[in-house]
């Protein structure tokens, strides 16, 4: 039997780690690690700033692969993540088979949490019932952006008996929601909330969030979406990537 440990670890600050995944950590054989390329560098950085600092007394090695390209042009957008995932699923089944011994455990470092807006539980569920290697998988939770970007601004994310919907910029785009009055909204790479500064709204947005480079904007969006615009924009050339959330609630 074979182990592999989906382990949540955080928004970007290596203390955002919960005392069960320190524990997973120091469970791990052989990390696997799908390398996005020098833009990303920084959260290679970060990961193994988390495997120094938590990993106690055992030795452990990583087995390190290039990720899959993913069409970020396509027409579909579901199925384009569908082929991506089934190129994740290759790779994974690979690394399980060449990399990962009967009777070791393999980590992969998910950030935030395994279960919100990722696909590493589903792969490796596929990978699991398609039966070809005898593995057992658990997941770790871990602290979200969501949660830190609430914390970093000191708000709660709802109001008192209202209800707060997490949703991407994709859906948001379709229309704010009729029912809810403070959507989260991620994977936003077109800055939606900007089509809605005419409005009565606030908005408590955070890039980067746990990490040397983050950035935090709050305020009345139509005086401050300007801003997280013009500030999104230079860190993104500055990096070449962005991972950024946002609060955005109407005003009452």
């Amino acid at each position: 039997m074979k182990t592999i440990l989906i382990i949540g670890v955080g928004a970007g600050d290596p203390d955002y780690i919960t005392v069960q995944a320190i524990k997973a950590l120091n469970r791990v054989d052989v990390f696997f690690l799908m390398d996005k390329g020098p833009a990303k560098a920084k959260l290679r950085a970060l990961r193994e700033e988390i495997c120094r600092r938590h990993i106690q007394g055992r030795t452990w090695r990583t087995a390190e692969t290039p990720s899959p390209p993913r069409d970020t042009a396509a027409a579909d957008y579901r199925a384009a993540v569908d082929v991506l995932n089934r190129d994740k699923q290759a790779v994974f089944d690979r690394m399980i088979e060449s990399e990962l011994k009967d009777g070791e455990t393999a980590g992969i470092l998910v950030w935030g949490d395994p279960t919100l807006y990722d696909s590493t539980i589903r792969n490796i569920e596929a990978i699991a019932a398609a039966g070809r290697h005898a593995i057992a998988y658990e997941v770790v939770p871990g602290i979200t952006a969501v949660q830190a970007l609430a914390a970093r601004h000191r708000i709660p994310l709802t109001r008192i008996a209202e209800p707060v919907l997490l949703t991407t910029g994709r859906r948001l785009a379709e229309g704010f929601p009729d029912d809810s009055d403070s959507v989260v909204v991620m994977l936003d790479g077109e800055d939606t909330y900007r089509r809605f500064a005419g409005q009565d709204m606030e908005i408590w947005w955070g890039a980067y969030l746990g990490t040397p480079d983050e950035i935090l904007v709050s305020g009345p969006l139509a005086e401050v979406s300007e801003e997280i615009h013009r500030r999104r924009s230079a860190a993104r050339r500055a990096n070449g990537w962005i991972m950024d959330t946002y609060l955005m609630r109407k005003r009452t």
